[in-house]
């Protein structure tokens, strides 16, 4: 039947990427910036955070906007915003014009997981989201990765302005070939027809299909829907650490250079691109879809957040290979459960209209916790003159999201689409589905 859907996938991969690659920009370059606008630890914690607060208040509005507009258009809005407020972040002569270009940032950058669950739910069959969400999410370790080499060159060489115009102009690339070339499955010519009707056929049952959607209200009242998303807070708080503190952290307590620690800070990132996509590919290899629909997912979700809490042995080693692998491992373990996470949503969710705002919520949860991960750190930074504590806070979270994964995120009723959306809404309220 051939497997062209995977260009789908990949272009949901540059899309992310692209996204954590704006994001990883300012992580690069924070120490040349705190010294050029005098910024304390704690300051710099606020700025790298910034971009959060924005993004934290769109996330539900731009997956209402994805259910009812369409992955098309909502996608290529995002983009095109958060790049223009990239490459204006590169023109900031004041802390002010810094910070709101960061906020508006934040604001693009909403749009690109919750149209990128809808691309899964319409293009990926069942027994193949564990590995098309991994295209998707492995693309938020590709872009520190690319950000880290490409930025620590461009700082070290250029200056921290370029890198934020180099960051920005890329997006507007990625633009060409997804206004060119996506469709729906049902309109896209490079498909084969046999492989057009294989992921229409494994779609959700008619009744599924055209059923109404649940309002957010419903969604928040479901203990499944609580626990999907505290579970990615639990991942996404590790993840933001290194995200935003990582490139400080090496080159602060391990003396390296800019350019070292962009190549240092790469490695994890790179690694756990491929690590963590060859989990999620076990993970559809292994879980049967009678299983998926209750949840059986969550387990894979628990095993790679306690896998990840390995960066708890971070304090008591001084080696920097082995701080690196340990950094890696823990990377790849959050990239898996993230993308298990987002996975197990497009499981237990019957309606596709609900893709959106299921997403935004999952997003909601992890970045509230995200947004705390630079605060705390810089505070921590402030009070300990260490990062040690900072990791031991990160893996205490994990071992929490891994308790939570297999607690709270069950569904409670059939496994038929129709019991599967009636668990989601009405949560433990009616066990029998």
């Amino acid at each position: 039947m051939g497997k062209r859907r995977r260009f789908v996938y990949l272009l949901l991969f540059f899309l992310v990427t692209i996204n954590y690659f704006t994001r990883t920009t300012l992580s690069v370059a924070a120490q040349p910036i705190a010294t050029e606008f005098h910024l304390s630890p704690i300051a710099m914690g606020y700025l790298l955070s910034s971009y959060s607060w924005t993004y934290l208040l769109s996330l539900i509005p731009v997956g209402a906007l994805v259910d009812r507009f369409g992955t098309l258009v909502i996608a290529a809005a995002g983009i095109t915003l958060w790049s223009a407020a990239t490459m204006a972040t590169a023109l900031s002569a004041t802390f002010g014009v810094l910070l709101l270009t960061r906020l508006i940032t934040g604001s693009g950058e909403a749009t690109s997981y919750p149209a990128g669950m809808g691309v899964v739910r319409e293009w990926a069959p069942a027994s193949e989201r564990g590995i098309a969400t991994a295209f998707l999410n492995g693309g938020a370790y590709a872009g520190p990765a690319l950000g880290a080499l490409l930025t620590g060159f461009l700082v070290a060489d250029f200056g921290w302005r370029w890198s934020f115009f180099v960051a920005g102009a890329i997006g507007f690339l990625w633009l060409i070939p997804w206004l060119w070339w996506f469709r729906a499955p049902e309109r896209a010519r490079f498909l084969s027809e046999p492989e057009r009707q294989m992921i229409l056929g494994t779609r959700d049952t008619p009744s599924a299909q055209q059923g109404e959607s649940s309002s957010v209200l419903q969604l928040l009242g479901s203990r499944v829907v609580w626990g999907m998303a505290l579970v990615q807070g639990c991942a996404v708080y590790a993840q933001y650490l290194f995200l935003t503190w990582l490139p400080s952290y090496l080159q602060v307590a391990k003396g390296l250079t800019v350019k070292s620690s962009g190549i240092d800070t790469a490695i994890p990132y790179i690694a756990s691109v491929f690590l963590a996509t060859y989990a999620c590919h076990l993970s559809d290899r292994f879980l049967r879809k009678g299983n998926l629909e209750r949840g059986s997912r969550r387990f894979a979700v628990a095993l790679m957040l306690v896998f990840s809490s390995v960066i708890l042995v971070t304090p008591f080693v001084d080696s920097l290979w082995v701080i690196i692998l340990l950094i890696t491992l823990s990377l790849s373990g959050v990239s898996s459960a993230v993308s298990l996470n987002f996975a197990l949503a497009t499981d237990v969710i019957s309606s596709p209209r609900d893709t959106g705002k299921v997403a935004s919520i999952l997003l909601v949860g992890g970045n509230a916790f995200g947004l705390l991960a630079p605060i705390v750190t810089g505070y921590v930074i402030a009070a300990t003159k260490s990062y040690n504590w900072a990791f031991v806070v990160a893996g205490l979270l994990l071992i929490g999201g891994a308790a939570l994964a297999v607690l709270m995120s069950r569904p409670a009723g059939c496994p038929s689409g129709e019991g599967r959306l009636a668990a989601i809404t009405q949560g433990t309220s009616n066990p029998s589905g």
